[in-house]
């Protein structure tokens, strides 16, 4: 005698639609570097927004460890998930889609979401959507406590400690196209190196960013990374931060041979001053070029002060619309990624099949796996 095992309806194998289409409960999954996202949504409202971050365990280090994240994210799921559940007041047999990031991201660190939401999706019978990590740092937008839709198209200018990415988004769910991104260190990177040759705790950007408060912007005359003439062909809209890191060391190292009693609050203020410059600079450019009245940011790098003053003043003069998503949902988070799944539900988009894997260097262009 055969035993058999009766088909669920909505098994994540059987590539069906939730039955909710319309206003979908959707668990989201974000384990692409150091921080644990469990975020929940209904439709365009958040529910519960759970983040489990291990940078302490970094900050001994200098920097993120990805063996020591994919353990930090091991520990942080289960109490994550379930504080996420209790946030939002539902069960698990209550969602209609589970979502998560399967990259690009650190390698390790995404197989413990990814192997999570097959977990979870097998064990409650849920569609599984497998989403860019770096397309949801836009759909967070949706999420807005105002209450407004994001008109599309939009420039969307992305930057941490991993990614600086410059994207034309004509539809969030099957439009996404890669302007731009860095040819070597990410700005939030930059930020991390010049906070420790400058003495200065990890994280680096909230530490520059206080310390550059008292700080003369112009003391310095940072080089600007691929903004020279030279550069427009090839790299219009890329970063390049690089250099500039090594410009400070050199000029730090300049000073202390020579006995200088100079000031870290100047450095620190002039590196900020050249990394959001170029940064707002080619955003904007490509919101002239592509003749796109509008520019959303994202992203850890976000909360730093200067660069959503600069953007509001640079988008003020173009006559460029800035949206900036709420500063909880511009780190990485849980949340972000359950919006873009409910984004793809809504758009009538079939689930991923359990066959997709953890991919680093997932591209912008696919939004989903």
């Amino acid at each position: 005698m055969t035993n058999s095992v009766p088909a669920v309806a909505s098994s994540p194998l059987s590539g069906q639609l939730p039955a909710n289409t319309t206003n979908p409960l959707v668990l989201g999954i974000e384990t692409s570097c150091d921080e644990t996202g469990i975020g929940i949504v209904r439709g365009n409202h958040l529910l519960a927004n759970v983040i489990s971050s291990s940078m302490d365990e970094h900050a001994r280090y200098g920097g993120v460890v990805p063996e020591v994240a994919a353990r930090a994210h091991l520990e942080a799921m289960q109490p994550a998930l379930e504080q996420a559940l209790a946030e939002a007041g539902v069960e698990l047999s209550e969602l209609d889609a589970i979502a998560v990031t399967s990259g690009p991201g650190l390698a390790g660190a995404l197989m413990v979401g990814v192997a999570a939401a097959k977990a979870l999706a097998v064990a409650t019978g849920k569609p599984l959507y497998a989403v860019n990590h770096l397309v949801g740092h836009v759909g967070a937008d949706v999420l807005r406590d105002d209450g407004t839709e994001i008109e599309l198209p939009t420039i969307a200018l992305l930057v941490s400690g991993g990614h600086t990415s410059l994207l034309e988004v004509r539809d969030l769910v099957s439009d996404v196209e890669l302007l731009g991104e860095t040819i070597d260190d990410a700005a939030g990177e930059a930020f991390d190196k010049v906070a420790r040759l400058l003495g200065l705790p990890y994280p680096g950007g909230p530490h520059i960013d206080r310390v550059a408060v008292g700080g003369n912007p112009k003391a310095i005359r940072f080089p600007r990374g691929l903004t020279h003439a030279k550069d427009v062909d090839r790299h219009r809209y890329d970063f390049s931060f690089s250099g500039l890191k090594t410009s400070v060391a050199r000029w730090v190292e300049r000073e202390q041979d020579a006995g200088t009693d100079f000031s870290i609050a100047d450095v620190a203020a002039s590196f900020r001053e050249a990394v959001v410059d170029v940064l707002l600079t080619k955003a904007v450019a490509a919101c002239v070029d592509r003749g796109v009245p509008r520019l959303l940011l994202g992203g850890g790098v976000v909360a730093n002060a200067r660069v959503r003053e600069l953007a509001r003043e640079r988008c003020a003069e173009a006559g460029i619309e800035l949206r900036i998503p709420p500063l909880s949902l511009c780190t990485d988070n849980g949340a972000m990624i359950a919006a873009l799944g409910a984004q793809l539900i809504m758009a009538s988009k079939e689930p991923s099949t359990l066959g997709f894997s953890a991919d680093s260097t997932l591209p912008v262009t696919q939004i989903q796996a």
